[in-house]
């Protein structure tokens, strides 16, 4: 018996049979059907919405879903009949500029629209008479997004680059708006929100996200119910000049981030190469957040069962036998200079629980193809097999480590961090792993993490002292060491790692304390996807897909979209959806029906086509080129970005990772050779 949910036979005709007996069988038969593996494989291009003259840059469905609303560069505002293909209302909105997000008011009818654009202005629009009925110019830069919350039907928020995050209430003044955060307290004054979204199922909590590698969530009604407060007292007491209010209380902020960003980041900022948050999204049931972070992957976060980023490494003389909390974790965890997660993970414990290398049948097929992609250096196919094995056998050591070592082969942007977990993984499995555990020592190296990379190796030495010889250990030793001592500051640079992981991505500003709490105590993500380029337009969305989210879709600046599973984070589908970049993806809420657009003036409507239609030309059948292709793009230099978005082709783009270079296999040994 294998460890890990069993794969449940589908029987459609028996919840077919119970949906007609029973009524209250219905919606789950939507929810659970509406889009599924056969649909996704047959999605393909239904219809061309035309009506503006200029980029179309947001997209948005009513609740009922039987309304489409678009805005663009050409400052109007469409409302479609998608079903039928019709303009049913086309409105200038005012705005002078770019319109970068719509949205329908909630409980209004769908009678309200609300506009937000590149002119710093917020605009309220009544659909039924094509006027706009309140402005608001509270901003002092482009708002970049708008959102609305059910509970709240007269409230809305919009994002801005000013880095403000403002409330509207429509029934106490149809002027003004309120500060609810000001990102420029915590993040100086270059910071800009770029995007935000209230939680569908708790609309307390909102996240934004901004310039930099951080997402934000926060606690709306705690931060009101402080403010009030606030105000009480102040009236109350005479306060003296060296008080200092916060701006937002302990506890109404959250922070997550992908934990390998951070530390890249000032080689990232070498490079000109710029990370934003270009969408937030929470998942149908609230439970999960999706950001597409601008200049790298698509995180997933779990907000319910949340763990700390896998790079929380401590210097020996920062530990502590006391099991102390040390930024944010426990320290009784700590092995062999490793400040490992939550779990307390310990190499050498006897009493870890063992993982059985048993597979069954079909599983054990699916590792054997696996190991055979591997042999045949396709990297990206063999992690995709590795992962459908551990969705289903998520306890199975070898799987994990057989993957981690593909991910450090294909050496992607954050593949170093992917391959880092899982050896992690497969050590608390398998605390007797060799090859993860040296394969961890490897990764603590690449993600410049020299010192804990020494300690790690030396481990394993003293644990497979058959091992201490071997050409592998020899070269990763002597590579560690000379990137130890090349650099005299290097000792100092470790000492001060945690001020470099969370320090502002602005040199120019400095970093109040309680900032660098909140992110000393940041959350990781649960799932990457990767395959997408985001590094071109700053309004790019990811989506759930599915009532119950079960894929993930993002646009990308090869001009398609993508597609992936998301719990095994497999990617299964490539349509091209644009001639030139697709930003906007919208599904619809209840339907197998997805709304995108891009720099085209049109919006574009998919969904499952017949199985009798011709061969659908919108498909991209070599997934993995597509994928390498935009990996380069990502790292390709900023001139070389224009040209390919010029309609170039560039011949000779460096290698995916900063140095370009495939010279990890040379230090290969009898260690890591193959996969097991």
């Amino acid at each position: 018996m294998f460890c890990g949910e069993a794969m449940t036979a589908v029987n459609i005709t028996r919840d077919i049979l119970h949906r007609q007996i029973r009524d209250k069988r219905a919606s789950g038969f939507q929810r659970s059907y509406h889009v599924t593996d056969p649909f996704i494989k047959r999605l393909g291009l239904e219809a061309e919405l035309q009506g503006h003259t200029g980029c179309v840059n947001c997209l948005e469905w009513n609740e009922r879903g039987d309304l489409l609303a678009s805005g663009s560069d050409d400052q109007h505002a469409i409302v479609w009949d998608p079903f039928r293909h019709k303009k049913l209302t086309t409105m200038h909105t005012g705005h002078a500029a770019n319109i970068f997000s719509v949205k329908f008011l909630p409980h209004s009818g769908d009678r309200i629209l609300i506009t937000g654009a590149a002119d710093t202005k917020v605009h309220v629009h009544d659909l039924t008479v094509k006027e706009t009925i309140h402005m608001f110019s509270d901003h002092t830069n482009r708002v970049k997004r708008i959102a609305t919350a059910p509970m709240w039907p007269n409230t809305f928020w919009s994002a801005a680059e000013d880095g403000i995050i403002r409330q509207y209430d429509l029934r106490e003044n149809s002027k003004r708006s309120e500060v609810l955060i000001d990102l420029t307290e915590f993040c100086g004054q270059l910071v800009e929100a770029k995007c935000l979204a209230v939680n569908p199922r708790d609309n307390n909590y909102l996240a934004v996200g901004a310039n930099g590698p951080f997402v934000r969530l926060y606690d709306i009604r705690m931060i009101h119910n402080y403010r009030k407060s606030m105000s009480q007292s102040t009236s109350a007491a005479v306060h003296t000049f060296c008080e200092r209010q916060k701006p937002i209380p302990d506890g109404a902020g959250q922070y997550y981030v992908a934990g390998h960003l951070p530390v890249k980041l000032p080689d990232y900022n070498n490079r000109l190469r710029v990370l934003v948050a270009t969408y937030v999204t929470f998942s149908p049931d609230g439970t999960e957040l999706l950001v597409n972070m601008g200049g790298e992957q698509v995180y997933l976060f779990d907000l319910t069962f949340k763990q700390r980023p896998y790079t929380f490494l401590l210097p020996k003389k920062c530990q502590s036998s006391t099991g102390d909390v040390q930024n944010g974790k426990t320290t009784n965890g700590v092995s062999n200079g490793l400040h490992l997660p939550t779990s307390h993970i310990r190499f050498a414990e006897s009493k870890m629980r063992s993982s059985s290398t048993d597979l069954p049948p079909h599983l054990e097929k699916i590792k054997q193809q696996a190991n055979d992609a591997f042999a045949r250096q396709q990297w990206t196919q063999a992690i995709q097999l590795y992962s459908l094995g551990i969705h289903q056998a998520s306890c199975n050591a070898m799987l994990y480590g057989n993957r981690a070592a593909a991910y450090m082969k294909r050496k992607w942007d954050g593949d170093h961090y992917d391959a880092l977990r899982d050896c992690l993984k497969a050590l608390t499995l398998n605390p007797g792993h060799l090859k993860a555990h040296f394969r961890l020592a490897r990764c603590l190296f690449e993600l410049k993490y020299v010192s804990e990379a020494l300690e790690c190796l030396d481990d394993f030495k003293g644990k497979f002292p058959e091992q201490a010889h071997s050409s592998a250990c020899d070269a990763l030793d002597k590579d560690i060491k000379a990137a130890l001592f090349s650099k005299t500051e290097s000792a100092e640079d470790k000492k001060t790692n945690s001020s470099i992981r969370f320090h502002s991505f602005s040199r120019k500003e400095s970093i109040p304390e309680d900032e660098l709490v909140l992110r000393e105590r940041s959350f990781d993500y649960k799932h990457r996807y990767c395959g997408h380029c985001n590094t071109t337009t700053d309004i790019k969305e990811a989506n759930f897909f599915g009532s119950k989210g079960q894929y993930i879709v993002s646009g990308s600046d090869d001009g398609s979209f993508f597609i992936w599973e998301k719990e095994t984070t497999n990617l299964m589908r490539i349509l091209q959806g644009d001639e030139s970049i697709v930003n906007c993806l919208q599904p619809h809420p209840s339907y197998c029906f997805l709304a995108t657009s891009g720099i085209d003036p049109v919006v574009r409507l998919w969904n499952p086509r017949p199985e009798t239609e011709n061969e659908n030309g919108r498909v991209v059948e070599d997934m993995e080129g597509a994928a390498q292709a935009n990996q380069r793009r990502m790292n390709a230099d900023p001139l070389e970005v224009m040209l390919l978005n010029m309609g170039y082709r560039i011949t000779g783009l460096r290698g995916v990772g900063p140095d370009g270079s495939d010279d990890e296999d040379s230090s290969e040994g009898q260690v890591q050779c193959r996969p097991s």
